[in-house]
């Protein structure tokens, strides 16, 4: 469906995201990253993420993951102190999930590549498990509608993928039901292709989500771009909005250090990127003609994974509305910012209105 088709049908917009840190304001935490030593609690993550709210709410931003280590420790199994963290956080929970659903923000969250449901280590598995609940549960106690989801990958090849596959299908037929509400499921760009996990999607109905630059870094079955994404929409319930992951890859020279064999130091070498590594900002050239490729029925978000976060997103809207004003209007961004190249709050290292200088990103 094109934009003008679904906006006069009164469709909502399709939303914008990016995942846990802010760059475009100085300060704001995602998480209580303190050791556990520091006593750290998911009480003060989330108070961190009451004024991130504000900051999405400033700038019309609508969809946001949050750090998989809000609730710090809490499934560690040599600290039992930090177990019971959503229970000691209910009230702070239903305040921020209230504040959540007033702004109409889509939160989820995506654990790291260690939780992993298909392991030959049923250890292992039964670990990961517990973390994927965790994340459940606290998006429950947020009391978030069923748009609110937990995305990981299928997992380690294990030196036979097909195996593997199996390996998930068995884990999760295990599952509890809370996990199955919230679980989806994305292609990457190492083991598992798009045709891999729509596979495990015929075997077990777990939801989608398409993510592009894994698609073109994995592809062996040489299925189609736009089919392929139409595929992986349709996995979604009704009345659930679908989401895609977009991001461009790195392109600059990448420095690493090396031992030198001859005289054994320690020393720099450039090389060339890897098609895999995130870059900092989104090819507004690559998303366009990918987003008017996608023939949906139905609007859908996109989760922006560039290393500049919010400025990337913010970026992109500008750069939609001065290329793509049919987008624009589409994600609801024709008029949220300045389409003016110089713009000094959408440029990293720039000054921004207070005098203070943007972080780098990953800091």
């Amino acid at each position: 469906m094109n934009a003008s088709k679904a906006l006069a049908e009164g469709l909502p917009p399709s939303r914008l995201g990016f995942a846990v840190n802010v760059l475009g304001q100085p300060g704001l935490k995602s998480a209580d990253t303190r050791r556990w030593q520091k006593h750290p609690h998911l009480r003060t993550s989330l108070g961190y993420l009451k004024p991130i709210f504000t900051y999405l709410e400033k700038h019309e931003i609508l969809m946001y993951r949050m750090s998989s280590q809000l609730a710090p420790y809490l499934t560690h199994p040599d600290l039992p102190q930090f177990h019971r963290q959503i229970e000691e956080s209910r009230d702070e929970l239903t305040e921020v999930g209230g504040m959540a659903r007033g702004l109409k923000l889509r939160l989820s969250f995506h654990p790291s590549q260690y939780v992993i449901l298909n392991s030959p280590d049923e250890q292992l598995n039964r670990k990961s498990v517990l973390e994927v609940q965790a994340q459940v549960d606290l998006l429950d106690a947020m009391q978030l509608g069923p748009e609110g989801v937990v995305v990981i990958h299928v997992g380690g090849a294990y030196g036979d993928p097909r195996a593997s596959r199996e390996r998930w299908v068995r884990t999760y037929e295990t599952l509890s039901p809370e996990i199955r509400k919230r679980l989806v499921l994305e292609n990457d760009d190492v083991s598992f292709s798009a045709a891999d996990v729509l596979f495990v999607h015929e075997r077990t109905g777990v939801p989608l989500v398409f993510d592009h630059q894994h698609f073109c870094c994995l592809n062996p079955e040489q299925l189609d771009l736009a089919d392929t994404v139409g595929r992986f929409l349709r996995t979604w319930p009704a009345g659930v909005r679908p989401k895609l992951h977009f991001s461009s890859p790195r392109t600059q020279f990448r420095e690493t250090r090396r031992r030198d064999r001859n005289t054994k130091k320690f020393v720099t070498v450039i090389l060339p990127p890897r098609w895999t590594g995130h870059a900092d900002y989104c090819d507004p050239f690559t998303f366009i003609n990918v987003m008017r490729s996608v023939v949906s029925n139905a609007p859908f978000d996109v989760m922006l994974e560039a290393k500049a976060k919010d400025l990337a997103l913010r970026r992109l809207r500008s750069d939609m509305a001065m290329y793509a004003p049919d987008l624009a209007a589409r994600f609801a961004c024709a008029h949220t910012e300045n389409p003016s190249r110089n713009d000094p709050v959408l440029l990293l290292g720039e000054p921004v209105s207070d005098g203070t200088a943007m972080p780098e990103p990953g800091s």
